[in-house]
């Protein structure tokens, strides 16, 4: 393979690799490179056995596969261009050429209908111009036309306009060949821009979605992003969960134990064959959740039922309470069905009801207040509006003083608390962290605050 040639492969695989990460394909640097080792064994010749090579190197579970398939199909797809409409004699075209623009290879091969050459020359102009670097859908036309300058669009315009001033039949017969290949060349390098775009923005666009969407407002948020948002949830709590079992597995080595140590090794001469090392407990939180789900707060509570029950790996048990007048357990609807489903059978069971946190906090304390102890966090999620009923008060207190710690999270801002029937002001005397939180963002915030406080200093 020549030197060129294999230049050319190399920046080949570098833009697929790149096409990979961009659709969430986790691609290291120790695989990139087991990627080109492979390859150099089976070649480019055989198709089925390079895609087999590349995906058994670079793809880890069943999901990155299928992506990895749809990757590959966009990546090495080649369109057969579509043959140019008739008009226009070839030959005199190709006459008028001769009298004066002979040479220039583009005319050329669109007159002569060269598709392999008309498609070799496209994919250059496309790596010069760099279009793999595309990110926005704003950028299609900037790239469409950096690639015909690159292919010497200009070149094109020119001959054109100089067989228009001829006048004779030969310049009208290469106005009328170069026109049409000229939208040929508009169309194809649409195409492969388009192609482009998909394989290297779509995460882009997904991850500023996703940036929007985890700042929006939570009883805001629009049908059409429900699963978007369910998506970015499981993706927020499993980044907590690793991050804090990471944390939790570093706790547990602790420190050395010398004085241990030594006394160990004097059965062996003094040499430390058993190393001993000072151990730290480490809890994992208990979570009692009581969620508000009458109608100005069930989509918030819904996200937080979600994301807390995708932390099951750090959290050792979860407590789940739904009121808008009583309060009912709803552990064994979340257990059975998916989040999703669950808060439909929710909200269709006790939801929208008038709230009265007074008789909520009554059902709870008389039925399940022997749940809480020293290692217990109660995280109650609601707006704190009583509809001028008792809001008990001396409950929240008891709540308090039997569990580790209890946060209020409120979907209305702060401004709004002392006013109408809110209670959210008396009840926030009785919490260790009362916050505002709306938003994917803050609910991250406040339960990574929940499971760093289970983590040894």
């Amino acid at each position: 393979m020549s030197e060129t040639l294999q230049r050319g492969m190399q920046s080949t695989m570098e833009d697929f690799l790149r096409a990979l990460r961009a659709s969430d394909v986790r691609v290291t640097p120790a695989e990139a490179i087991d990627a080109h080792q492979a390859v150099d064994i089976v070649g480019y010749a055989d198709r089925e056995l390079f895609r087999d090579a590349l995906c058994s190197t670079l793809a880890k579970t069943e999901s990155e596969v299928a992506r990895f398939d749809e990757v590959f199909d966009n990546f090495f797809k080649r369109e057969t261009p579509p043959p140019p409409p008739p008009g226009g004699d070839p030959e005199l075209a190709r006459q008028a050429l001769e009298d004066g623009e002979a040479g220039n290879d583009l005319a050329e091969m669109l007159l002569n209908n060269d598709t392999s050459g008309l498609a070799q020359a496209l994919e250059e102009a496309a790596r010069r111009a760099g279009v793999s670097e595309i990110r926005l859908a704003t950028q299609r036309s900037r790239f469409t036309r950096r690639i015909l300058d690159e292919m010497g669009l200009a070149d094109i315009e020119r001959i054109l306009a100089r067989a228009r001033m001829r006048g004779d039949e030969a310049g009208e017969a290469l106005t009328e060949q170069l026109n049409a290949g000229r939208a040929r060349l508009f169309d194809e390098s649409s195409k492969l821009v388009a192609r482009q775009l998909d394989l290297y923005a779509r995460e882009t666009g997904r991850r500023m979605r996703e940036e929007l969407l985890a700042q929006k407002t939570l009883t805001g948020i629009d049908d059409d992003d429900i699963a978007m948002m369910q998506s970015l949830v499981r993706k927020m709590a499993k980044r907590l969960a690793n991050r804090y079992s990471r944390q939790q597995k570093k706790a547990k080595k602790g420190k050395l134990d010398i004085r241990r140590t030594m006394r160990k090794s004097l059965g062996y001469g003094g040499i430390p064959f058993d190393i001993i090392w000072k151990t730290t407990k480490v809890d994992r939180p208990k979570i009692v959740v009581l969620c508000d789900v009458s109608k100005s707060v069930a989509t918030a509570a819904q996200f937080l039922l979600l994301f807390l029950y995708s932390l099951n790996e750090v959290v050792d048990h979860i407590w789940s309470y739904a009121f808008s007048g009583r309060l009912v357990s709803v552990d064994e609807v979340l257990d059975n069905e998916d989040v999703e489903k669950a808060m439909f059978t929710i909200l269709r069971r006790i939801g929208f009801q008038q709230t009265d946190y007074g008789k909520a906090l009554e059902d709870f304390c008389d039925l399940h207040l022997d749940q809480l102890d020293r290692r217990t966090t109660v995280i109650i999620l609601g707006d704190g509006r009583t509809n001028y009923a008792n809001p008990r008060l001396d409950l929240m207190h008891t709540i308090q003083e039997r569990s580790r710690a209890v946060i209020w999270l409120n979907p209305e801002p702060e401004t709004y608390w002392p006013t109408g029937d809110s209670q959210m002001i008396r009840y926030a005397r009785f919490c260790h962290v009362a916050k505002t939180c709306n938003t994917l963002n803050g609910l991250e915030r406040i339960i990574e605050d929940v499971l760093r406080a289970y983590v040894p200093k």
